[in-house]
């Protein structure tokens, strides 16, 4: 089975997108032949961008990924733009793809709103591009956030139409969505996912977070009136607090809430804190070894392409074929 999923080098990582989407990378190496995971810094360019920083944050990633535990030897780890095959095959993934549906997709419409100085070409054709991204390597398999199902869908929906008009090409990938970096919550929001558009950084933990910031972070968390920790409806605060020291640790909220009955908010939030910054702490210290050295990491990098560059060239060959321009 083939495991393909790409992330974006714009944005510190938080620990939502740690728990919810590093650590499922990881654990797809043993699951995946191969597991294929993309920088997709070609998606990058839809949106107002720095060029030198472009380049910085995907060494900045690269080293993340690796620190997290990706190992290059098992899986596959590459630069999007690195791979010539993603951007021709999404131009004849153009022709089976209505145009309708872009028009339709969630995030163009939510994002060309914000974008008011220029709402690019790119910011349309970015499902394309996704499409692309996956199907080149026939992928079985697509581990997304939840706020990336509708792309999937229209991936599937590409590949079933080539194959009725083209012939059996394309293999139709599914989504896998995890449910555990779903219900990591703002620390000062508990409605709200944690995210890195918070209107409050002090809600959102960073992978890369010295230790003494996370602590402050955890310190002024919001809580629920009452005393109890248990997780319940009227009580967001404490139940985001319960669920994520039981997933730091690797156990149930049942067993966190018989632990800390009794105990008083602040102990439970510095003992989530502290918990926190030890489940962090390797990948930190792994991260600064890694970052300094550029030419490993874009070795690695390069490496990782050639490897995709294989199985992408083999695709993209049989769609020429299939479609009548080779």
């Amino acid at each position: 089975m083939r495991i393909f999923s790409g992330i974006q080098p714009t944005g510190t990582k938080h620990l939502g997108n740690y728990i919810g989407g590093i650590t499922q990378y990881v654990a797809g190496q043993d699951r995946g032949d191969p597991a294929i995971y993309c920088i997709v810094n070609l998606h990058s360019l839809t949106v107002d961008y720095d060029p030198a920083d472009l380049r910085e944050r995907t060494l900045d990633l690269a080293a993340l990924l690796i620190a997290a535990g990706l190992d290059p030897d098992r899986c596959i780890l590459f630069r999007q733009g690195d791979v010539k095959e993603h951007s021709e095959l999404s131009w004849l993934l153009s022709a089976v793809i209505p145009l309708g549906e872009l028009q339709r997709m969630h995030q163009f419409r939510d994002k060309s709103v914000a974008q008011r100085e220029l709402v690019s070409a790119g910011l349309l054709f970015y499902p394309v591009l996704m499409a692309a991204d996956v199907l080149a390597y026939r992928a079985h398999e697509v581990p997304v956030g939840e706020d990336q199902r509708e792309h999937v869908e229209l991936m599937r929906d590409a590949a079933e139409r080539f194959n009725r008009r083209f012939g059996e090409t394309l293999v139709v990938p599914e989504a896998r969505i995890p449910t555990v970096g779903a219900r990591i919550r703002d620390l000062q929001d508990p409605t709200k996912k944690m995210s890195t558009t918070s209107p409050s950084p002090a809600g959102t933990v960073y992978v890369l977070d010295e230790p003494d910031v996370i602590m402050k972070k955890f310190k002024r968390a919001v809580t629920d009136s009452g005393t109890e920790i248990v997780c319940a409806p009227d009580k967001p605060g404490i139940s985001n607090l319960i669920e994520l020291l039981a997933v730091v640790r690797g156990t149930s909220a049942d067993e966190i809430e018989r632990e800390f009955a009794g105990s008083r908010y602040g102990d439970f939030k510095v003992a989530v804190g502290e918990a926190v910054v030890e489940y962090l702490r390797p990948v930190r210290e792994r991260y600064t070894e890694l970052r300094p050295d550029e030419a490993e990491l874009g070795r690695i990098l390069a490496k990782g392409a050639e490897g995709a560059r294989a199985l992408a060239a083999e695709t993209l060959a049989d769609v020429r074929e299939r479609m009548g321009v080779a």
